[in-house]
């Protein structure tokens, strides 16, 4: 296999775990980050934040701040997780070409 084949492979390796990476730790930390802010949530006000479906029974003033917490604390969190992936990634693609190490 030529040199510009197999960095080209390298490109797409890095590409994919990148992705695939990136993926699984956003979603399980935008999961993580809506727990927690429901625990907290509940711990402040004595209920859970309302959802979507439940029944209109919620001040609207409740659902916009339920709203607007959770989409900044969501958001907030897959940054930094897809930052924290990016910098694995680039370690993980420094790791493959170490000098010597061909």
């Amino acid at each position: 296999m030529s040199d510009e084949t197999e960095s080209a492979n390298d490109a797409t390796s890095e590409s994919t775990l990148a992705k695939v990476t990136g993926l699984i730790v956003a979603g399980a930390v935008a999961w993580a980050a809506q727990k927690a802010l429901g625990a907290i949530w509940q711990k402040a006000a004595g209920h859970k934040p309302p959802q979507p479906e439940d029944p209109g029974d919620s001040r609207l003033a409740e659902v916009v701040a339920a709203a607007a917490i959770t989409g900044a604390v969501v958001s907030l969190a897959r940054v930094l997780a897809t930052r924290g992936t990016a910098h694995f990634s680039k370690r993980v693609n420094d790791g493959r070409h170490l000098p010597g190490r061909d």
